[in-house]
């Protein structure tokens, strides 16, 4: 195999494939995706003392974590169009420096209208480096490293989501609120200056048309009525049925021109069934790590300190582990690579089930270290996955259906959780109901991959497959 193999695909509209392995622009799109899934989360644990400081009730100050998430989620799918159309340079730079903006104006707000726009602009400019991310990673080295290249967003991403608390924690204690929104700012200083220096010249940016604002609307009411459902249920179980307008709402987008590039893609890939074990294996992720956070400082009455060094036994291993799973996804392939990752992960929440107040926080770190180890080998080849098999023209397209997939897992994890509590009771045992729900979320996140997998073999076999090229294939 030759040592410069240039890449298979373009970059973004107007950009030129590269004849040499770029591993700066992997490192970026690390550290964006770091910062991106920080954000989702490092703001919870100031919401008391936001309403305190604006005089504003606990539900207005919700909205400085929902201002962020709601935009994210709705535009995911219009920017992946939108960045098929326009140069990666320049929506990458555009990008990080409206998303460090935004960050210092949440900062700086004088009161808390400023601050939930602030947040709803972030949030937008936070949806284009989500899909950004893995196409950067993609396209920035041959295919036949693409598993490699995919594990470096794909792990830094998780670590940012489960350490934001713990940063949070950190930062309220010594400095106060305002610093958690510029936290982010030397990392992203740092992916700006690389991207300035290594991205390739080429494409201009366009306007979104107006159809893609439509979409927008669609997908974001869609989202905002299942979020609220989900989020109201708990106090009356009647406020289920606002998320059936989702449903309809998503009907209708899917026929609708900014719909059908994503059916399309999905079909030519083959990768609706990859997409969904995403958005299972990231909300049993999600829900579990809610549910034994709030077991240890509710139920066991753990101070901070211990909850947040116990919790850090999963992006422990999800890091460690996130090493090998590029690696081992480029020599075995990503499909075998994904599924093991998947099933350790199920294995540890599996574990965590038992789940009893008498347990120490090592009997639940051991565990934790194991579902991140296996979150951290699936990550990388998952996406790779996706991004492997899908049209070259339409990557931006596939990568955002990915990063959605993932944003709404992390984002209906903790809902679902609390609803399970609530019907599972009070304590140890509403954990515990949580916790299996948790667990057959992973579970059905393994099933879709195995199911995936025959599928792929059912088809080569009888030669409808397509040539896809790369390890990511197997």
């Amino acid at each position: 195999m030759a040592a410069q193999q240039p890449l298979a695909t373009a970059g973004l509209t107007g950009d030129q494939a590269q004849p040499e392995d770029r591993w700066s622009l992997v490192v970026a799109a690390g550290l964006l995706s770091f910062v991106a899934m920080l954000d989702m989360n490092v703001v919870n644990l100031a919401l008391p003392d936001i309403a305190d400081s604006f005089h504003i009730s606990a539900a207005t100050a919700q909205w400085a974590v929902l201002g962020y998430q709601l935009p994210l989620v709705a535009l995911l799918l219009p920017a992946g169009r939108w960045l098929d159309q326009v140069g990666t340079r320049s929506a990458l730079l555009l990008a990080v420096s409206c998303f460090a903006c935004c960050s210092v104006l949440a900062s700086l707000a004088p009161w808390a209208s400023w601050l939930i726009a602030a947040r709803l602009a972030q949030g937008a400019f936070g949806a284009v480096l989500f899909v950004l991310m893995p196409v950067l990673a993609a396209r920035s080295v041959r295919p036949e490293l693409r598993g490699r290249a995919m594990s470096v967003p794909a792990t830094l991403g998780p670590l940012g989501a489960v350490t934001g608390p713990v940063i949070g924690g950190l930062l309220l204690d010594h400095t106060g609120w305002r610093a958690i929104f510029l936290v982010k700012l030397p990392v992203c200083l740092a992916a700006l200056l690389i991207a300035r220096r290594h991205a390739p010249l080429g494409g201009r940016l366009r306007l979104p048309d107006r159809d893609s604002l439509v979409d927008a609307g669609l997908i974001g009411s869609a989202v905002a009525s299942v979020m609220l459902a989900l989020t109201l249920a708990p106090d009356a179980p009647l406020w289920l049925l606002l998320a059936l307008p989702a449903a309809p709402l998503t009907a209708f987008w899917l026929r609708r021109p900014g719909g059908r590039p994503v059916a399309g893609v999905l079909r030519a890939s083959g990768t609706a069934g990859v997409n969904a074990s995403v958005l299972c294996l990231a909300a049993g992720f999600a829900a579990n790590h809610y549910l034994l956070a709030q077991h240890l400082r509710r139920d066991d009455g753990d101070s901070a300190t211990t909850t947040a060094l116990t919790m850090l036994a999963f992006p422990l291993g999800m890091v460690l582990a996130g090493r090998f799973g590029g690696r081992l996804a480029d020599r075995w392939g990503a499909r075998p690579t994904a599924l093991t990752g998947a099933a350790v992960t199920a294995f540890g929440m599996l574990l965590l089930i038992p789940l009893d107040g008498d347990w120490a926080p090592i009997d639940i770190s051991w565990r934790l270290a194991l579902a991140g180890a296996g979150m951290g080998l699936n990550g990388g080849p998952v996406q790779a996955l996706v991004m492997t098999a899908s049209p070259p023209a339409q990557m931006a397209t596939a990568a955002s259906a990915v990063q959605l997939s993932r944003s709404l897992g992390f984002a209906l994890g903790p809902a679902l959780a609390t609803a399970a509590t609530v019907f599972g009771g009070t304590g140890a045992s509403g954990s515990r109901a949580g916790l299996v729900l948790a667990t057959t979320a992973a579970a059905l996140a393994v099933t879709l991959l195995t199911l995936h997998h025959r599928t792929n073999r059912t088809t080569r076999k009888t030669g409808t497959t397509g040539t896809t090229g790369a390890s990511g294939s197997r």
